[in-house]
């Protein structure tokens, strides 16, 4: 698998680089040479912006629960002219000897804060399996969210296994996200975890991957608690793939070691589906323990070439009535991040 170009400018940047730069007293401007997490660091409150200027960015960032209500956007319109990019994985070990990353370790970006808003910027993980073929931790997540009201607009999710981490601050909590015109790419479970999850004219692309198995992969696998009654919504979205036709499946569930009695919930409706996926048996179980059929997966309305229905059984569908309760109105509730820019 070659590694990927990110297409941005600038120098590349290097952790523990000089802090950012303040134009007023909420605003931070990160350029080249300067540190994301140095800005990130500087932050003190709610409310303050951190303006990332064309670059790579070359450096993990966690933005911990009490920066609230942060915005962390590219100078850019173009999300590929700012990139922050590292190449942990699941098994990569950690530099104090303490052990491995883990999958929520791997990440390149990290929040716990409510009220995060990202916009216009590039996420990434370029960790590459047949680099570390003594890695069995293959997990590199790009971005492992929680907490609620996290708002990504116009941002690129890039990665192999486990992309995009959705998942909430803790087993009991439902906290929401919102993801609008994102680019979110992988092969295995790349869009996972328990959030309540809006992902509204989001493209969903499944890379080309060197095994002679198929499935080689799925986009989603949801691990909704079972007190949740909305998991992930994907609706008005594309799932486009650069593999070979039926490579790849829409989701499996994933129900956790640690949240035995989860019970994964996933819509996808209003979405293009290409031939990159399976439209005969578009779903598969993780563990035989928990068959996809008793998990709440449910389709409506989707067209292309990998929607259509041949075994009705194998694509449970929604009715108009209960399509009517799948929106983002419901699943966010009184936090009404669509529409706003």
């Amino acid at each position: 698998m070659p590694r990927r170009t990110f297409l941005a400018t600038g120098a590349a940047l290097l952790t523990g680089a000089p802090a950012a730069h303040a134009h007023s007293r909420r605003v931070l401007h990160v350029r080249p040479g300067d540190s994301v997490q140095a800005a990130v660091d500087l932050v003190s409150g709610p409310g303050w912006t951190i303006v990332v200027h064309p670059g790579t960015y070359r450096e993990v960032v966690a933005v911990p629960p009490d920066k609230a209500e942060l915005t962390l956007r590219g100078a850019s319109c173009d999300p590929r002219a700012a990139v922050i990019v590292y190449d942990n994985a699941g098994g990569t070990p950690r530099p104090d000897g303490s052990g491995t990353y883990g999958t929520a370790g791997s990440a390149t970006f990290t929040s716990a804060a409510p009220g995060l808003t990202v916009r216009d910027l590039t996420l990434a993980n370029d960790w590459l399996r047949a680099d570390h073929p003594e890695i069995t931790g293959t997990q590199a997540v790009a971005a492992y969210v929680t907490g609620d009201r996290s708002h990504f607009d116009n941002v690129r999710f890039l990665a192999h296994q486990d992309t995009l981490f959705a998942d909430t601050t803790a087993l009991d909590a439902f906290d929401r996200q919102y993801y609008r015109h994102c680019h979110i790419e992988g092969d295995v479970d790349f869009v996972f975890g328990r959030a309540r999850a809006v992902f509204d004219t989001c493209r969903f692309h499944t890379l080309q991957r060197d095994v002679p198995f198929t499935p080689k992969g799925m986009v989603f696998a949801p691990a909704t608690a079972r007190a949740d009654p909305y998991g992930f919504l994907a609706l008005r979205g594309r799932i486009t793939s650069a593999a070979e036709d039926a490579a790849y499946k829409i989701a499996r569930p994933w129900v956790p070691s640690y949240e035995t009695t989860a019970w994964p919930s996933l819509v996808v409706r209003d979405t293009w589906i290409g031939p990159g996926i399976d439209a005969v048996t578009p779903y598969v179980n993780m563990r035989e323990a928990y068959p996809w059929q008793t998990m709440r997966f449910r389709e409506y309305a989707n067209s292309g070439p990998g929607a259509v229905i041949s075994v009705p059984e194998n694509r449970p569908q929604l009715t108009p009535a209960e399509a009517a309760l799948h929106t983002p109105r419901t699943y966010l509730g009184d936090w009404r991040p669509y529409g706003r820019r």
